[in-house]
């Protein structure tokens, strides 16, 4: 099994505030390692909360599908780097990205099935 290596999002991805995206998303069934995402508060004076969904295909974002909720406090940059990677395999998985309060931009790195 060949991985390309480095970035999941071709472009950084800008999340409003009080809205959630699909960030990432399998195709083909090709495995997905996601090693680090990267998220900034774009906000001079609001504090934001940022939140990583694992949603498997056929589920929706919810409680339940949460796996990081943080605090990005105005104009920083936070990395979330999981002991072990996230990994999605089926395609349809997706890694979803909501935000309250202030905008984020996102970056996901990783690796994946080539």
């Amino acid at each position: 099994m060949a991985l390309a290596n480095g970035r999941l999002t071709d472009n950084v991805v800008n999340i409003s505030a009080g809205s959630t995206s699909d960030v990432l998303t399998v195709a083909s069934n090709k495995n997905v390692y996601v090693k680090s995402i990267i998220a900034h508060n774009v906000s001079t004076a609001t504090t934001a909360r940022g939140h990583v969904y694992y949603v498997p295909n056929g589920v929706g974002v919810a409680d339940t599908t949460r796996l990081f909720d943080v605090s990005i406090e105005p104009q920083e940059t936070i990395y979330i780097e999981p002991n072990y990677p996230i990994t999605l395999t089926t395609t349809g998985d997706k890694i979803s990205i909501g935000s309250t309060l202030a905008d984020l931009n996102v970056f996901i790195t990783g690796d994946k099935e080539a």
